[in-house]
């Protein structure tokens, strides 16, 4: 599969991702290994147990600050007093955390590989390296309910979706996705996962796929309008495609569903080496405005916020920094004001993950450029997990992110604010919650 694709470019640079399963960049690795020797050395904790810690997380937030500026909340009292770095996320373990970007595949999926080095990618973002070689398990159905419902804060979360060409090749079937939905409700005795089913338009029987699929009630609609994730597919399309597409919509609104979540972006890196321009186009947003004008009573949800580059590398952030754009993410959220729409919102899955422990500036600038464009309450969490392991260390990142004074005055920014204040509050959650019905209130007395 052509996604695969997804290795660093520039491993000699120094804040570059590496390519020899450690993709944090080399002068915050140092610094993180000096505090870790020096706080976990007073503990009696070697290396690696520090940074397995809740000290050691607080440690990677304090190394990152060292090495890029003050972008994530940290007192360096929870580096070094044991118990002081667990106090927020004791505070806030009732905090409402929607994930609406979760995955895992079907025992049977034939090509694992490149999920397998999304999840060794992201072992230089986290706070705390696992140290073991990715293997199949790590993705399949065990493993996936551990890490999000087991290991992480999150309250609910949504099972995504991916096509192929070959039916096989799909993460899982819109019949295995439902019955995941059930799985998960019935272990945890409520509504804690819902779930899409998959849109294929063009793909040879793909409205009577979408009959079958209405048919087992999914909470909402997934499509890719690449064909697929990495650009090998024989049938794209566009959302604003009115023969071909529209009719769908009609049967969507007619069956209940508003939301249609919309994979745009996350091209494989080096894609303009072998992916024609008029293909690649397909996963840009300059059809998302005309679609969401003409069905204005439905949700577009545009995965990933657009952002062009599976891994957004320091030339990335270089050109934020040079021109306040960011490639598709900026297109995105100038669509509201210049279709004059209220339904388009933006997720944070893989985008969030990328950027924020790699270049904090490039995801400040991502954060800022979609609520100063969409509003805060368009922009939804996710976090495309178990492919980058436990959600918890994306929540923790976002709990103390902010943008830095210097940014917001120079972009016109609004800042970020406390880990439970509104802003974090409407994207951790409750704008999810509003586009599926929740009331997160249900999930605190239950929790309590």
């Amino acid at each position: 599969m052509k996604w695969m694709r997804c290795a660093p470019v520039r491993p000699d640079k120094e804040n570059e991702p590496l390519s020899s399963g450690n993709w944090g960049p080399p002068a915050v690795t140092r610094e993180l290994n000096r505090i870790a020797d020096q706080f976990g050395g007073r503990v009696g904790m070697t290396r690696r147990e520090f940074l397995k810690s809740q000290m050691g997380l607080a440690a990677t937030f304090l190394a990152l600050n060292s090495v890029f500026g003050q972008f994530f909340h940290v007192d360096p009292a929870e580096a070094s007093e044991p118990g002081a770095a667990g106090e927020q996320m004791h505070r806030l373990a009732d905090q409402f955390i929607f994930d609406v970007q979760v995955h895992y595949v079907h025992d049977a999926y034939p090509s694992p590989e490149g999920l397998l080095s999304l999840r060794r990618a992201a072992e230089g973002w986290k706070p705390e390296p696992e140290g073991d070689e990715p293997v199949f398990e790590d993705i399949r159905f065990e493993n996936f309910f551990r890490e999000i419902f087991e290991e992480s804060q999150t309250t609910v979360a949504v099972l995504s979706n991916a096509p192929n060409d070959r039916k096989e090749a799909w993460f899982m079937s819109n019949e295995q996705a439902l019955a995941t939905r059930k799985r998960v409700n019935d272990r945890t005795g409520k509504r804690s996962l819902l779930a899409h089913a998959l849109i294929t338009p063009g793909q040879p029987g793909w409205m009577e796929e979408l009959d079958r699929a209405l048919a087992l009630k999914p909470d909402a609609i997934k499509g890719y309008t690449l064909g697929d994730p990495g650009g090998g597919s024989q049938y794209p399309w566009r959302l604003d495609d009115e023969k071909l597409v529209y009719p769908a919509y009609e049967k969507l609104r007619n069956a209940g569903i508003k939301n249609i979540c919309i994979h745009k972006g996350l091209l494989p890196t080096g894609y303009e080496e072998w992916m024609p321009p008029e293909k690649a186009a397909y996963a840009n947003v300059d059809d998302v405005g005309p679609a969401a004008r003409d069905w204005p009573d439905l949700n577009f949800i545009i995965y990933h916020s657009a952002i062009e580059k599976v891994i957004p590398g320091k030339q990335d952030a270089e050109e934020f920094r040079n021109t306040g754009r960011i490639p598709w993410v900026t297109d995105l959220a100038e669509i509201p004001a210049k279709y004059g729409l209220d339904n388009v919102h933006a997720e944070l899955g893989a985008v969030f993950a990328a950027t924020s422990a790699a270049h904090p500036e490039l995801c400040a600038g991502i954060l800022g450029t979609l609520i100063q464009g969409m509003g805060a309450d368009h922009v939804c969490w996710g976090t495309d997990s178990v492919w980058f392991g436990s959600p918890q260390w994306q929540i923790e990142a976002l709990r103390r992110f902010e943008i830095p004074e210097k940014m917001r005055t120079q972009y016109d920014y609004r800042p970020l604010g406390p880990a439970d204040g509104r802003v974090k509050r409407l994207i951790f959650g409750e704008n999810s919650a509003g586009l599926y019905g929740i009331d997160p209130a249900d999930y605190r007395m239950k929790s309590a």
